[in-house]
């Protein structure tokens, strides 16, 4: 009997002060929509630079995912971002929950400069979009932790686990993190939506295609 595909999918603790992560949220909210026939499991990534990279091969060796979306905070950003590139670098505007700030450190000593998402992102893009889910393809996963885990995902893939594929979406915050500021937010139960989407998208479609009209943020 064949077994379904398993899919992992991540979220981050909070960070930078926040007492809440609208990635984590939105990962459990988007576990209690799925309705398979995939396995779909879920964890938190604790937001640490080295530790991230490790938890997810932890759990990538325990649960052998076809499927990997790791997801993220970005707060500022007004859309759900499926993102483009990772790049080899950890460079800390602020120190992560453990204290360390890197600055211009490479993720990977031998690793490549960058690793392309293996995820159909232009095409979950405008499946997000046809229900009326804001979204846009992001090309900077930035230099903080959620690069160094989107990364570190990339670079496991590339020498572990090679029939897996993966990416990263970056999120906007979560209302209640914005009552006091001009911040765009979403709410929860759209963004658990449209990583539903992303992740059904990525099921059906092995490889994207450029689309017309622009899914660029």
């Amino acid at each position: 009997m064949t077994l379904p595909s398993t899919i992992l999918m991540t979220g981050f603790t909070p960070f930078g002060g926040e007492t809440t992560n609208p990635s984590w949220q939105a990962v459990q909210r988007a576990a209690s929509l799925w309705n398979g026939p995939e396995r779909l499991v879920i964890a938190e990534i604790p937001t640490v630079f080295g530790l991230s990279g490790q938890t997810l091969r932890a759990l990538m060796h325990e649960h052998q995912p076809d499927l990997v979306i790791a997801v993220g905070q970005a707060g500022g950003r007004a859309q759900i971002t499926p993102e483009r590139i990772a790049i080899n670098v950890d460079d800390a505007r602020i120190p992560d929950n453990d204290g360390n700030q890197p600055i211009d450190t490479p993720i990977a000593a031998e690793g490549p400069a960058a690793h392309f998402t293996t995820l159909p992102i232009k095409q979950a893009v405008a499946a997000m979009r046809a229900q009326g889910i804001p979204a846009a393809v992001s090309n900077s996963a930035g230099t903080f932790v959620c690069n160094h885990l989107f990364y570190s995902l990339m670079q496991l893939i590339a020498t572990e686990f090679p029939r897996a594929r993966g990416g990263f979406v970056h999120v906007p915050f979560s209302p209640d993190q914005v009552t006091d500021t001009p911040q765009p937010s979403l709410p929860i139960e759209l963004i658990a939506q449209g990583l539903v989407t992303i992740a059904r998208t990525a099921i059906d479609v092995r490889e994207d295609v450029a689309l017309v009209g622009g899914a660029e943020h």
